[in-house]
């Protein structure tokens, strides 16, 4: 149903939102085009004769799920390349890769500016915490998004991504909100929609990005094709 919810935007009968957990990567930003710089960086860094065939490879087993692992061994398999120590140089790569410039979807910036004038805001995202922080800079929001819980930073470090509660306990700490006073705006109904709606945190789910074929989680307060319009639906929560 994009555009239209599947409930009401704030919890309880005349709920007022205090403050909003916004999700990080195809939320705000298409993830696809960090990955896609991330990738020709890595595939850069390979050996010559390897190049344009391991690009090709990194795009395609991403495609089949960014987040099972594993991505440039397979793609390295997958063109005869593989080598451990090719591997893990170019696992390293990925992973010191920093963005210079990603753009945040159409609407955000104006709407987060209107928002954060009026509530707190914070950031709650799960990944390399310091390539985490420099997609927000590259995005140009972080002088909108001071506040930024990452969740590897919190104790058991990948244990701790979503949908596990400690970095939405974090985040609403940050914000000096209750569960029902605070509004999740994020994409992925195993993470953030999930995550959130066991501590009672009403969320808004946008179907952007990777997942946006993924069928609603059920718990969402409110379900939108764009972050545009989840984030006129907090404006209205105020």
């Amino acid at each position: 149903m994009a555009g239209s919810g599947t409930g009401t935007a704030a919890s309880g009968a005349g709920a007022r939102c205090r403050g909003v957990l916004l999700d990080l990567d195809d939320t705000l930003y298409p993830q696809a085009q960090f990955l896609a710089a991330a990738w020709d960086a890595v595939a850069q860094a390979a050996p010559a004769a390897l190049r344009p065939a391991l690009r090709a490879a990194l795009a395609e087993v991403c495609a089949q799920g960014s987040d099972r692992g594993r991505i440039v061994d397979r793609a390295l398999e997958r063109v005869g390349g593989y080598e451990a120590r090719t591997a893990a140089e170019l696992v390293d790569v990925f992973r010191e890769f920093r963005p210079v410039r990603l753009d945040p979807y159409p609407g955000v910036a104006e709407r987060l500016a209107r928002l954060a004038a009026a509530v707190p805001l914070v950031v709650l995202t799960d990944g390399n915490p310091a390539q985490q922080r420099a997609k927000l800079a590259a995005t140009g929001l972080a002088p909108l998004l001071p506040h930024v819980v990452c969740t590897d930073e919190l104790p058991g470090g990948r244990a701790a991504r979503k949908p596990a509660p400690d970095g939405f306990r974090q985040a609403l700490a940050l914000l000096g909100c209750a569960p029902g006073e605070a509004l999740m705006v994020g994409d992925r109904p195993d993470k953030d929609v999930a995550g959130a709606a066991r501590l009672g945190i009403p969320v808004l789910r946008v179907r952007q990005g990777e997942y946006r074929r993924r069928a609603d989680h059920g718990s969402e307060s409110a379900s939108f094709g764009t972050v545009a319009e989840a984030l006129d639906a907090v404006r209205e929560a105020l």
